[in-house]
């Protein structure tokens, strides 16, 4: 089995926290976005994951490096592969098609999920689904009275389906679906300029492959500071119900109010932190309230009531009650 991760987003609607990091390194619950995503599936999978091939951007030795750390974690070999250009889904995947290889599962890392893993042999992959309200923004997919999915649609305009994809992807067999994506691209066929992964999808469904829908319990989005606080907090509430607090942080005449990460280094005083507060290594907060809101590393926070915010790392905040969202090496204070 192998897993194909593509990353190689801006992810602009999260700025400014991605200016200086790739959005599936944002750490959630003490650990980044894309990490939760690969072990989470790691726990669901009955096979060994032999190669975890992340598809990214050129971002630097270090990120690969974590990358790479990640895999080796769960006992894959991790590779890294680039997608220069912003091309689209099938794209993305396409550059990993080293990896195209029997069973393979395609997911993208800017969701994080809660669902049922179990594979049919009878079918020729899995598409994860979840059931929304306002499908208009998603792709979606039609099944037939087999509960068969048999067409794929991209934002409609016009109700024809509920079940929104929530970009992963089980195929048995990895080779039908580069081939299916070759073609796309051999033929220059796009849409907006991209390769789009449902035209793929479509062209396997209509040569008579069958994929069934998955099922998922829990969606949990990344795309903007608002729902990665959300998502924060389910997290924290399913991974660390009673707080994870390392043995190393300094909690003095301060109360911890669960669910919480508190990570190495950080030094908790008179203050109340929780709930659903994620707090970065080396991170010091003195006379603070706060809850709901993710804080990265090495930030300096004082005397202030914080409350469904994002603070980057390297940040200085001193006497500012705000509800925040400010990316890294700011520096706000207080004029008396």
């Amino acid at each position: 089995m192998n897993i194909i991760v593509p990353m190689a987003g801006m992810g602009k609607r999260l700025r400014p926290h991605t200016l200086t990091i790739p959005k599936p390194l944002i750490p959630i619950a003490g650990k980044p976005i894309v990490q939760h995503l690969v072990e989470d599936i790691s726990e669901l999978m009955h096979e060994k994951i032999e190669q975890i091939v992340f598809v990214t951007g050129r971002f630097g030795q270090e990120v690969e490096q974590m990358l790479l750390g990640i895999a080796t974690s769960l006992g894959a070999i991790g590779k890294i592969s680039y997608q220069d250009e912003a091309l689209g889904t099938a794209h993305a995947v396409w550059c990993a098609r080293e990896a195209l290889k029997g069973k393979v599962i395609v997911a993208f890392a800017d969701t994080l999920f809660r669902a049922d893993f179990k594979m049919d042999d009878a079918k020729d992959g899995v598409l994860w689904v979840k059931q929304i309200d306002d499908p208009s923004a998603f792709g979606v997919v039609k099944l037939d009275e087999n509960g068969d999915i048999v067409d794929f649609v991209e934002k409609p305009s016009t109700f024809v389906s509920d079940l929104a994809m929530i970009g992963i992807y089980y195929f048995k067999k990895g080779e039908e679906l580069l081939k299916e994506i070759q073609f796309l691209i051999d033929n220059k066929l796009t849409k907006g300029g991209e390769y789009q992964l449902p035209d793929a999808l479509m062209r396997l469904t209509q040569r008579g492959m069958l994929f069934a829908p998955g099922e998922v319990d829990v969606w949990m989005d990344c795309g903007n500071a608002a729902v990665t606080i959300d998502t924060n907090e389910k997290v924290l509430m399913h991974k660390h119900p009673h707080s994870m607090i390392d043995p190393t942080a300094l909690v003095a005449n301060s109360v911890v109010i669960p669910p919480c990460y508190i990570g190495p280094g950080v030094e908790l005083n008179a203050s109340v932190v929780g709930p659903s507060v994620s707090i970065g290594a080396g991170s010091k907060i003195t006379n603070c309230r706060m809850s709901r809101s993710i804080v990265q590393q090495n930030s300096v926070i004082e005397g202030s009531f914080i409350s469904n915010s994002m603070i980057g790392n390297n940040v200085q905040l001193k006497k500012q009650p705000e509800e925040l969202s400010i990316g890294d090496y700011n520096l706000m204070k207080a004029s008396i």
